[in-house]
Formats: structure tokens, sequence, C-alpha cells
């Protein structure tokens, strides 16, 4: 697709056409099935500074912490018993020992067969290649922006051309790549959300997560205007029109602006995938990327699948509640 063509869906083309579009596009593609997949937020430790996030190295009142591979794969055990078809392992980036996160895939993989995704950063490629070797297969990196200026102004020591190189040395080790990029940053343009969406296309990533930027307090951007909504909604859309073979998620950001309806909107709009957490109780308040974080459960993922008249693998609700009760609570 031209840049053209991008911008005219994304700034031109009424919301119902577009959305109605993006609806014939999934229906293709992907079909009616969501995909569920259980967040693990292992650690909150992170080694960056960036300007928007909660997690950064600079933020003292933050409390750390990091679960032990025990806690990890008590949560992992929990988010499969619910009918999860994927775990992803999250962190802020830090230097983690590559074996200790690599015993934890292994075990995952080899107790519940199900896929391992990582999101925890840039981090050396022979740690990189462990983790492959162990069994993951999915790596989660967002660009978060596509405007070199502004990456470089909220990444301090930073720079775009890095986190694009990381993502092609993921790609090479075979890892299906993840990529994704933040709508009403400070400071962000517009038409620089038709090159966020250009990259993604021109890298042929797997998945691509946009939400809107959300503050939080104790960073240099904690004063700023949150993101829109609506603009958030037209971009899953352009993105599942521009990026046709990609796992789209209607992500918790979205779900913490528009608590009512905004991941099943998500999904109308074109999204195919949610990402309900089970970090355990007593941490996972901790991890706080954004302010008011929506902790989306899996009542609130079937409802909005539901309401969107998709389909999902979760187990019943009657079943769910109680793993989660009993399980989350001693985790």
């Amino acid at each position: 697709m031209r840049r053209s063509e991008i911008s005219t869906l994304l700034f031109e083309t009424p919301w119902p056409e577009l959305r109605h579009y993006a609806a014939r596009v999934l229906e293709r593609e992907k079909g009616s099935h969501v995909f569920v997949r259980g967040l693990v937020e292992f650690s909150n430790l992170c080694r960056r500074n960036c300007r928007y996030c909660g997690l950064r190295g600079g933020n003292s009142s933050l409390v750390r912490y990091a679960l032990s591979q025990a806690q990890v794969l008590k949560a992992a055990s929990v988010a499969v018993d619910t009918g999860v078809d994927t775990i992803v392992l999250q962190s802020g980036e830090y230097a983690i020992d590559p074996l200790w996160l690599a015993q934890i895939i292994d075990a995952i993989r080899s107790t519940h067969r199900v896929p391992v995704t990582l999101s925890v950063g840039e981090q050396p490629d022979a740690a990189y290649a462990l983790w492959k070797e162990a069994g993951a297969v999915r790596f989660l990196l967002k660009h978060e922006t596509s405007d070199r200026r502004l990456y470089a102004a909220l990444h301090p020591g930073h720079n775009l051309q890095e986190r694009i190189d990381c993502l092609k040395r993921l790609a090479k080790l075979k890892y299906e790549c993840g990529s994704g990029f933040m709508i009403g940053l400070p400071g962000q343009h517009p038409e620089s959300l038709v090159d966020d969406i250009l990259l993604a296309r021109r890298l042929r990533v797997g998945m691509c997560g946009a939400g809107p930027f959300i503050p939080q307090e104790n960073t240099p951007l904690g004063r700023s205007e949150s993101g829109s909504v609506a603009m958030t909604l037209r971009v899953l859309a352009v993105l599942r029109i521009a990026l046709p073979w990609a796992n789209i998620p209607a992500t918790t950001a979205l779900a913490t602006l528009d608590a009512a309806s905004g991941q099943r909107e998500g999904l109308l709009a074109g999204a195919n995938v949610l990402m309900p957490g089970f970090t355990p109780a007593g941490f996972r308040e901790h991890y706080r990327i954004y302010d008011n974080k929506n902790r989306v459960d899996l009542a609130g993922v079937q409802a909005a699948i539901e309401a969107a008249g998709r389909t999902h693998s979760l187990k019943p609700m009657g079943n769910t509640q109680c793993v989660l009760a009993e399980a989350l609570a001693s985790a």
C-alpha cells in the first residue's frame, strides 16, 4: 500500500465505512476466532529511563519486584487452566539471567504444550538464541514511534535504528516478531501514525499492537493528556487493512480509557487478540507503566468477545473463577 492510501484511510474515510472495510478483511484473513494470551508480568525492574513509562529506572517511588521461577510457573499454570492459547512473559528491560528465563520457558513448553511469547526488551543476541532454543516462539518489541527525533527524545541514550535492528536480529533467529506504537504521544504529529503503520508493514511483523498513550504521574510526561480512543480505533482498522496477515490486539490501554466497551470496539475495528493478566496479586499493582490501569479479567474478555460476535477457546466462567480465586490468591 502507498502512503497516500494509508493516510486517506486513517484521516478521511468515514468511520462506518472504515470499520466495515476492516471487518471484511478480518473475516477473510482471520475468521471469527479471538486469541487469548495469558500475560505474566514477572518483573518491573528496568534499566531504561523512557520518559513516558512508570517502570523507568529513575522512578524511585515504584515498589520493585521480581517473581521467583516457582511464582512464574504457577501463574502460567493458572492461565493455561483457564484455556488461554499462549503464555506471554513480560518484564521491564534489565539484565535478566538468560538461563533462569530459559528454564522457565522450557518448563512451560514441556508441561503445558502452549507457545511462549517474550516481551523483555533489547537483550544480547546470545540470550535471544538461548530462549529460542528453549522453546520461545514469539517476541514482542514495540518500536513506540517511527519519528526518529521523537523516539530519541522519549528514550534518552537510545535511537530508533537500534530498535529496528533488534527486531531484524530477532527475525533472523526465526522468532515471530511483534511490534507496536502509541497514539497521542506528546510531540507526536498525526502523520507519523501513517509512518508507524508503514514501518510495521515493511518489517512484516506477525503482531502489531497500537494503543493510546496514558500518562504515569511519576514520569516527565505525567501531566500530559491521554491519547484518543477514537483515533486508536481508526489506527486498528487501518492496521487490519494494511497488515491483513498480522495478529492485532485490542490493548489494555484501550480498555483503560474505555472500560465499558473499549475491547469490544477494538475487536469490531479489526483486532483479534486479547491479553488478560495473570500476574499474582500483591505484585500486579506495581507493574505501573501508566496510571489507573484496567486489570482486564477473564469475565471482561469473554464478555467483549461475545459482544463482538466472535469466538474463543476459554473454559466456562464458573470453573475459571474458582481456579483464579484459589490459585492467584496464594501465588
